[in-house]
């Protein structure tokens, strides 16, 4: 079967093999536009008939199967009589075309953009122009004022203002302002609206040491959007112009790159531009690679990674072929650390792709292929309670081991590591893992999970108050993030030194240990990880509170004073702990019982038995024997431990101290 390219930024045309396809009559095309505008979703023939004609005639419908069937010849001129067609198929009640991803040039532009946002400004700007010269005219300038390419061609031609404002910022970056100046001129003369293109084009103007031309162009601005909307330039114009008055040195250009490593980072990447060109497969599985990068730099880097997988994911799929897919799904092998999903969603629809694909892999697919998957599942799952997270775990683990797969063991472990907070007590477990992980990862150079190894130990020596070998981890840690940049390391050990107890009896004096939990909270703002982040810090704030309450003498804890529960801050996902145990506070028996057997269990993360805990305390202010029970046995096989220490974050004192008084209230038999 020949390959067919579709071409929409400009005229309809469709090519095959290098020649340009005859597709007959004005409808005909509207057709095959109107498939394209679908992006490879069924259209109804209904709704074909519906966007052909205002008024349909009589026999439309058998007109639109007309159609149809003379694009099938023309795209597919060498299939078979009879064979069913492979481009533009009949599914349902309706059609759909289903060219590949990189076969419509209006496709290949959108990946070329999205791309250059994560390249630096040389090889943004390379791609930038690689995907502006693919424009050949109006998108879908056949059929620009049909309602349904209406939104279509606005949207792309939206997307191509925008890339070529990227492209001058590039430009800019790069310390070329001069050669910014003509490009935005022409820009602006057909866009007066544009107001980043004004601010840029004052700011190249500016560096190519023409000031006052900067301030006439800003004026420009502002009589241009006053003439065509009625308004007065925003914010970010006003205060561009102030700072150009006072030669404000944050407009300066940024200084050429200098160092070997940003050099070599712009030399790889064009030269991997004129090698692959528009090999849309091997392009997506370097994205893959370069995301995966992006995760451990923390921040932008983080939530641009988190932000760009599932695309990649999915434009994997578009493809039809389970292992590119497979490659794709199993290559973001990142280490993780916290038990609980950033973006739930995201993490709910990436194991039903990796089941989706698991299930679709060929008989002879390689077991490491599988492994991989079934390790993304049991990571995507983690924090859940459902079983396939534990099962995918074991298996990928069963699966590395049998293959002697360094990488593909650590990948597994920490997936393993993921779904070991099924319940309580299960601190020695995570040593042994992360001491696994570490030896493993430090014979064969693995750093980032070198550190995870270290993290899970620093986590599971401080859940069984061994104090001084989390320390030790904690400094490793310091030493290995340092030397390799990997910030978001840092984060972890802040928090954990702020929670870290101090003193004879273990604990910190509430003034310092409440400055260092807002320390902590300030740098993880923005690092990227907001399920991390979200209800964190009030948790933190009331575990300081909560230990020295459940260390007092368990005699007369019922009706004892709680400490106090702001309802106003931010929970996040500990709100109905904090909300029963705020009720109790208030000595509303009556009220709170509701709300505590309410409670569902905690999560399987690494907070369960602080949880618990919280609710012991409620239940211990109201004398709720019935949580008390269900807390106790919860919390029973932790005994040893210390509530919330095990996240490395946070640390609710220890766990036999909440048992004991549970103990005294419901007395020798619960």
């Amino acid at each position: 079967m020949e390959r067919v390219t579709f071409g929409v930024l400009g005229p309809l045309v469709a090519e095959g093999d290098g020649r340009v396809l005859a597709l007959k009559g004005p409808r005909h095309r509207a057709v095959l536009a109107r498939l394209l505008v679908a992006r490879r979703r069924v259209v109804p023939a209904g709704r074909l008939v519906a966007d052909l004609w205002e008024e349909p005639p009589d026999g439309a419908l058998g007109a639109v199967q007309t159609f149809v069937g003379a694009l099938r010849r023309a795209l597919e001129p060498d299939r078979p009589p009879r064979a069913p067609a492979r481009l533009l198929v009949t599914e349902g009640p309706g059609y759909a075309l289903r060219p590949e991803p990189d076969a419509v040039d209006a496709w290949r532009f959108e990946a070329a953009v999205a791309e250059a946002e994560r390249l630096p400004p040389a090889a943004a700007r390379a791609r930038l122009e690689e995907a502006l010269d693919l424009w050949r005219g109006p998108a879908y300038a056949d059929f620009a004022a049909e309602d349904w390419a209406r939104g279509e061609h606005s949207r792309l031609t939206e997307l191509r203002l925008r890339a070529v404002e990227r492209r001058a910022r590039a430009v800019l970056d790069l310390g070329l302002a001069a050669e910014a100046v003509p490009d935005l001129d022409a820009h602006l003369a057909e866009q007066p609206w544009r107001e980043d293109a004004w601010g840029l084009l004052a700011l190249a103007l500016y560096r190519s040491g023409r000031q006052g031309d900067a301030l006439a162009a800003l004026r420009r601005a502002r009589t241009a959007l006053a003439a065509e909307l009625g308004l007065d330039p925003g914010p970010e114009l006003r205060r561009l112009e102030r700072d150009i008055l006072h030669q404000d040195p944050r407009l300066d250009p940024p200084r050429e790159p200098s160092s070997a490593a940003a050099r070599l980072w712009t030399e790889a990447a064009s030269a991997y531009d004129r090698t692959v060109g528009d090999g849309a497969r091997a392009r997506l599985e370097a994205t893959v690679a370069l995301i995966r990068s992006l995760a451990v730099t923390g921040g932008g880097g983080l939530e641009a990674a988190r932000r760009h997988r599932m695309e990649a994911v999915a434009a994997a799929e578009e493809y039809g072929d389970p292992e590119l897919t497979a490659r794709v799904i199993g290559a973001y092998d990142v280490p993780a650390i916290w038990t609980r999903a950033d973006d739930p969603e995201q993490a709910r629809q990436l194991v039903e792709a990796a089941v989706r694909t698991l299930a679709a892999l060929p008989e002879g697919a390689h077991d490491a292929t599988r492994a991989r998957l079934l390790a993304t599942i049991a990571l995507e799952s983690r924090g859940t309670r459902s079983p396939r997270g534990p099962r995918a775990a074991r298996e990928a683990e069963r699966l590395a081991r049998r293959l002697d797969d360094p990488a593909l063991l650590a990948f597994a472990l920490n997936c393993r590591f993921m779904q070991s907070c099924v319940r309580a007590g299960l601190a020695p477990e995570r040593d042994a893992i992360g001491a696994e992980l570490l030896a493993l990862a430090t014979r064969h150079n693995l750093v980032t999970y070198e550190v995870l190894g270290h993290l899970i130990r620093l986590q599971a020596r401080g859940a069984l108050g061994d104090f001084p070998a989390a320390d030790a981890h904690a400094a490793a840690i310091d030493r290995l993030s340092e030397r390799h940049e990997l910030p978001l390391a840092g984060v972890f050990t802040q928090w954990y030194r702020a929670m870290r107890p101090t003193g004879e009896e273990g604990t910190s004096e509430e003034a310092d240990s409440e400055a260092a939990f807002r320390a902590a909270a300030a740098r993880l703002d923005g690092a990227g990880m907001p399920g991390l982040e979200r209800g964190l810090l009030p948790l933190a704030l009331l575990g300081a509170r909560l230990r020295r309450w459940a260390r007092s003498s368990p005699a007369g804890r019922v009706g004892a004073e709680l400490p106090a529960v702001d309802l106003d801050e931010d929970w996040g996902p500990y709100r109905p702990w904090a909300e029963a145990l705020a009720l109790a506070s208030t000595a509303e028996a009556g009220a709170a019982a509701p709300a505590l057997r309410a409670l569902p269990e905690p999560p399987a993360d690494l907070l369960y038995e602080a949880l618990c805990c919280l609710e012991a305390a409620a239940a211990l202010a109201t004398g709720d024997r019935p949580t008390l029970v269900r807390a106790r046995a919860r919390l029973l096989p932790a005994a040893a431990e210390r509530a919330g220490a095990g996240s490395g974050l946070l640390d609710f004192g220890p766990v036999r101290d909440y048992l004991d008084v549970i103990d005294a209230v419901l007395g020798d038999s619960p």
